[in-house]
């Protein structure tokens, strides 16, 4: 028996039923029947995952909604953005509020088994700072000896702030947040000497101040901090959608696949990789219950990775953050997808 996955008025003939194991819920087939995704996304972090004046959510992990929504749904503006803290994330998740979690969040073991998530790959390499005021006249995250410092409750940040004092023998007094909003107004009201979290968030954070001038962000990186999309334990097929949606976006800028050149690759390209990627050859996409033209849609939604990157966070855009780790592994980075094979 097939399967038919809608868009619009097109019916794709897509992959036996009898492959997505029914005793592991059907994301899919919830998702297509609510026709919109739920993203599970930050309460706003610029740069990342923000609303604008008129409610339109744009960012790095909003990219990634589109390009999934795009995929199951052959739309990137049907998607839902469930804003969740530190707190209350991993419960969105798990109790079916959000059908995706794209909020900046660490992969750890405690998270991938105890809270039976599936964190389904990378998509920033991360690493725990300090942000001060310029006049406080540190430094060093060596010199906070003793220094109040704004914390996301909930978080891996909490757990390495107490790790790396403990280690460094200075003591610390903790100031909790809910939310980067809050440890925003906290901060400049003056109620912390610092704020840590994420490199990246200290990033856009900062970029959003009236004078980011007057802010440092210490050397110390004190933590690895994998940051990557996340799907509840028990849907494998859905897990295996949004993994390689996420590959998809890496492979095409490994391969020059963009947003402007797309559909004439998927028309001429000789590449084998391109074609398995675009659709028009091996029909990848019956192998997960889609057609062959998802990840095709995935990367016209917003460009590949390096575009998203570039257009959201990059050295050009006020969060102005270099690819460093997360340039492409042939250019000295980490990011690598898997074969389309």
């Amino acid at each position: 028996m097939k399967r038919s996955v809608f868009f619009g008025t097109t019916v794709v003939a897509a992959l036996s039923a009898g492959t997505v194991l029914a005793a592991e819920g059907d994301t899919l087939q919830e998702v297509q029947s609510r026709d919109v995704l739920n993203c599970g996304v930050n309460t706003g972090l610029v740069g990342f995952a923000a609303p604008d004046a008129n409610g339109n959510w744009t960012g790095f992990d909003v990219a990634f909604c589109k390009a999934v929504a795009a995929a199951v749904l052959g739309d990137p503006g049907k998607v839902n953005y469930v804003p969740t803290t530190g707190q209350t994330r991993f419960t969105a998740l798990s109790s079916g509020e959000v059908d995706l979690l794209a909020r900046n969040s660490t992969w750890t073991f405690q998270r991938d088994t105890d809270l039976r998530l599936d964190f389904i790959g990378i998509n920033y390499y991360d690493g725990q700072g300090f942000m001060v005021r310029k006049d406080l006249g540190v430094s060093s995250a060596k010199e906070l000896d003793g220094a109040t410092i704004c914390i996301q409750t909930g978080t891996t940040t909490e757990l390495n702030l107490a790790d790396y004092f403990r280690a460094n023998n200075m003591n610390y007094q903790p100031v909790n947040i809910d939310s980067n909003a809050e440890g925003e107004q906290q901060y400049l009201a003056g109620a912390c000497d610092a704020y840590t979290t994420d490199a990246s968030g200290l990033a856009a954070t900062r970029a959003a101040f009236a004078d980011p001038e007057n802010h440092i962000i210490l050397p110390e990186i004190v933590s690895k901090e994998p940051l990557g999309p996340a799907v509840r334990h028990g849907d494998s097929n859905w897990g295996d959608i949004v993994r390689w949606t996420l590959y998809a976006l890496i492979a095409a800028e490994e391969y020059g696949v963009t947003s402007a050149n797309i559909d004439e690759l998927a028309r001429s390209s000789n590449n084998p990789e391109v074609q398995r990627l675009l659709g028009s050859s091996d029909s990848l996409g019956a192998m997960i219950g889609l057609d062959d033209e998802w990840a095709l849609r995935a990367i016209k939604a917003g460009g590949n990775y390096g575009e998203i990157f570039a257009a959201t966070i990059g050295e050009q855009t006020p969060i102005g953050l270099a690819r460093g780790l997360n340039a492409q592994w042939t250019q000295g980075g980490l990011m690598y997808a898997m074969p389309f094979r």
